[in-house]
């Protein structure tokens, strides 16, 4: 049972323009040429940069295929709340104009903590999980879904979780633009949208140039994780991955991993073990 639904799906065409950009969302104003919703516009719900803005990067739109779409979910009062108290301090706008300084991001942590990268988090549910397991690492968590943004958010601060930053766009502006070569000590993929039909595989996140882009931003020994229930994208994982020369499967056989414990089982992917769906665990480390 995929998770395609809550999590990062990258599907908008070349062809999209900036107020249709993957960012938007279907209850924000149109926005402005810096990406904000104009005040007081129809449906203007974060103005003047209080929260999570329609289009990060504004109007430097970029000619590519990508590999999630726009979430047109109805944001909860709570879940509004919350991005308005503490998307100042614990938000990331994915604008592509700064190298994120981690030390200074998470500021809560000891000076060179690790840090994790996760690429589409859903509800946040199994993010939170993972901060209070390890609450001496810092994630890094990066979706376009407000809803999920604002519920990821509401729940480390119900917590007491200070290790939690969450990013607002695309996944690979913040990995090629705003994060330092070798500067992450992790990179999470779980249950990507498996993009089944043949002629929309090239939307799938999973591909040579994400792989390689994302084992630069590793430092040595850093681990790129990723999981999926589709068996057919599991194998074109597992073959994308291998052929990375920067990376090294974890499994001595050179196939799936099974589940570690670091990875929470969720509601949704038990459902889908009820069902008889098998899901692949990948697990690569990056090389010296």
């Amino acid at each position: 049972m995929s998770e395609k639904n809550s999590q990062p799906a990258e599907a908008a065409e070349a062809t999209e323009t900036p107020g249709t950009h993957p960012g938007a969302r279907g209850a924000l104003a149109a926005p402005d040429r810096e990406g904000r919703s104009a005040p007081g516009a129809p449906g203007a719900m974060f103005p003047d940069g209080t929260g999570p803005s329609a289009n990060p990067v504004g109007d430097r739109h970029e000619r590519r295929i990508r590999s999630f779409q726009p979430r047109r979910s109805r944001v909860t009062a709570a879940q509004r709340d919350a991005l308005l108290r503490l998307w100042p301090k614990w938000g990331v706008e994915i604008d592509g104009d700064r190298r994120l300084d981690l030390d200074e991001l998470f500021d809560t942590l000891p000076p060179g903590s690790p840090v994790v990268l996760e690429i589409g988090f859903g509800m946040g549910e199994a993010t939170v999980r993972m901060a209070a397991d390890d609450p001496a690492t810092g994630i890094l968590a990066a979706d376009v879904h407000t809803p999920g943004q604002g519920n990821l958010l509401g729940q480390a601060e119900r917590q007491g979780l200070s290790n939690v930053r969450v990013a607002n766009g695309d996944a690979i502006i913040l990995l090629r633009e705003m994060l330092a070569p070798g500067s992450l000590a992790g990179i999470r993929v779980f249950f990507p949208d498996p993009w089944p039909k043949k002629r929309h595989h090239k939307r799938r996140i999973i591909q040579p140039e994400f792989v390689e882009l994302a084992a630069s931003r590793l430092r040595p020994g850093g681990l790129l994780h990723c999981a999926t229930d589709w068996e057919p994208y599991a194998e074109q994982m597992l073959q994308v991955l291998t052929d990375c020369p920067a990376l090294e499967n974890r499994q001595a056989d050179g196939g799936f991993a099974p589940r570690p414990d670091f990875r929470p089982l969720t509601r949704f992917e038990q459902q889908g073990l009820d069902k008889g769906h098998v899901v692949r665990d990948l697990l690569f480390r990056r090389l010296p």
